[in-house]
């Protein structure tokens, strides 16, 4: 079906099911039956068949990748495959969900999606808050305007503080991470193309944060100052304070202070810089009325929308809107009924993330097979009926290259709790940190040159992943005598699946040719999978 097409059904369904009224779905049913009703209902309507869901291996891979950060190892997927319980799947989230990986994983992806473009990081603050299910509604209350001095607190004020000296940059990019809008376009001119945003928008949205500043370790603000701007006219104009629903908030009247007690105040905040105290707060914050309007009913809309727009474009592959921060009247959802059932269901259950995650990551839609054996065509993205590719980030793949080498032996079923999410931390933290050159995948990925090469002949690629050590896989590999067990258990524990005939037969006949370089080709071997693009990307 051409795309233009497939969007003018949609839009048609969209309209007639505003002509007819419809609610959404009760509030008691699970986010995994919602998600698959909705979903499940447009696959219907357009005559597409979805493809099967993914086996045991692959979903839990995927799973893993998601929630922990990294691939299961040989033991877990054989484990899983085993298990004859019809609640397993449902069990594994749960187990998943309730380990310290999963806190450290939203911890990192959450820091990525809020930081990127900055130097700065919030990774420590967002896994301490993760790791408490603390609620996404105090988590931004704690972007905006998180107090230094609170150990909870700590470090989230580095949201609005990384991009203080560039306060367009702060504007655009709080407007569109945590509310879902772009509202950049607006900044010389009404939107060209979107008639929802104008300058009025852009400059009123600034206004929040045209006050604050920074003074040494705190970020301060003052109880007086205006935004003025141009309209395309050449007029000059005094911004309102306006939130995106366009609605206009009066405010205290501040006065301008007289010279004198601007020096006295440059004075007082020079002395709180030198002695690392926090400037006096002011009665009336700017930065707090932001939150209390974006958090209010009438305007909640775009706080929830856009949270849950991110969690399911991350863990699906694509938004729900596409582009993420392009939420406006001219670029509908794909499933405009479902967005509005989530953004209700996280409201009504106090903005819980992890809650939101086990539902999406419990629906059959999660979980369909990225492979499609169907004759028809394959079906657009939108419309979720065969599983995304995507690429991982740097830490899911160097992570992911670190757990494909460990040795099978020291990582049996037996390693469990506790005991195996120490080894998964140090784990996690070499592949942090092998995978810190790799790029952060955007729309539109492609493996870069410096990834390629890095891979291909950098010397931490012979030192860390080609080292031929007891402790690690290559040192297990070249200790076996027999060709089969060498390429059945490299398939095994590089991609967490059983290997192929076809695989297992191209190996053996690469090991048998190189015969009087055995260890080498083993080394080989082991690099091709490592490289694979099975490695590199969640399927």
């Amino acid at each position: 079906m051409p795309r233009w097409l497939l969007t003018f059904s949609l839009l048609c369904l969209s309209f007639a099911t505003l002509a007819r009224g419809d609610e959404l779905l009760s509030a008691d049913k699970s986010i995994e039956e919602a998600v698959d009703h909705y979903v499940g209902a447009k696959q219907k309507l357009l005559g597409v068949q979805p493809a099967p869901l993914a086996d045991d291996a692959n979903l839990l891979r995927r799973t893993m990748l998601d929630l922990h950060g990294r691939p299961p190892t040989a033991a877990e997927v054989k484990a899983y495959q085993q298990a004859s319980d019809a609640a397993k799947r449902r069990e594994m989230v749960e187990r998943l969900l309730a380990a310290p990986a999963f806190a450290r994983q939203q911890g990192a992806t959450f820091d990525a999606l809020l930081m990127r473009g900055t130097n700065a990081s919030l990774r420590n603050y967002l896994t301490e808050a993760f790791k408490e299910n603390r609620s996404w509604d105090r988590i931004f209350r704690e972007l905006l305007l998180g107090q230094e001095n609170d150990p909870e607190q700590k470090g989230a004020i580095a949201f609005v503080k990384s991009r203080m000296k560039d306060q367009d940059k702060l504007t655009a990019e709080a407007s569109s991470l945590l509310f879902g809008v772009n509202v950049s376009c607006a900044q010389c001119h009404d939107h060209p193309l979107v008639d929802d945003w104008k300058q009025d928008h852009y400059f009123g949205m600034k206004s929040f944060f045209a006050r604050s500043f920074e003074n040494g370790d705190y970020v301060g603000e003052k109880p007086y100052g205006m935004v003025e701007f141009k309209t395309t006219a050449g007029e000059s104009r005094k911004a309102k304070l306006m939130f995106l629903t366009s609605q206009v908030f009066d405010e205290p009247e501040n006065k301008e202070p007289d010279d004198k007690e601007k020096k006295a105040e440059k004075e007082l905040l020079e002395k709180l810089k030198k002695d690392k105290k926090a400037p006096p707060a002011p009665e009336y914050s700017r930065r707090a009325k932001l939150v209390e309007i974006a958090l209010a009913p009438e305007a909640n809309s775009f706080f929830s929308r856009a949270i849950v727009n991110h969690v399911w474009n991350r863990l699906l592959g694509r938004g729900l809107v596409m582009p993420v921060d392009q939420m406006h009247s001219a670029n509908l959802p794909s499933h405009p009924e479902l967005l509005d059932w989530l953004a209700r269901d996280l409201q009504a259950h106090n903005y819980d993330l992890a809650r939101l995650t086990r539902g999406i990551v419990l629906s059959d839609a999660y979980a369909r097979s990225s492979q499609w054996k169907s004759t028809d065509k394959r079906p657009s993205d939108e419309l979720f009926a065969v599983g995304i590719v995507r690429p991982l980030t740097p830490w899911q793949y160097g992570t992911a290259l670190k757990v494909a080498l460990v040795n099978p032996d020291q990582y049996g079923a037996d390693l469990a709790g506790s005991a195996l999410d120490t080894k998964a931390q140090q784990l996690e933290n070499a592949g942090r940190s092998f995978g810190d050159k790799f790029e952060l995948p955007g729309e539109d990925f492609q493996v870069s040159v410096d990834e390629a090469l890095s891979l291909s002949n950098a010397e931490r690629t012979s030192t860390e992943l080609l080292r031929v050590d007891g402790g690690n896989l290559l040192g297990k590999l070249t200790k076996l005598t027999d060709d089969r067990e060498v390429a059945t258990t490299a398939v095994w524990n590089i991609f967490g699946r059983e290997p192929t005939a076809e695989e297992v037969q191209a190996l053996e006949s690469y090991l048998q040719a190189r015969a009087d370089r055995r260890d080498d080709a083993v080394k080989q071997i082991v690099w091709a999978l490592l490289t694979s693009s099975e490695c590199r990307f969640n399927y």
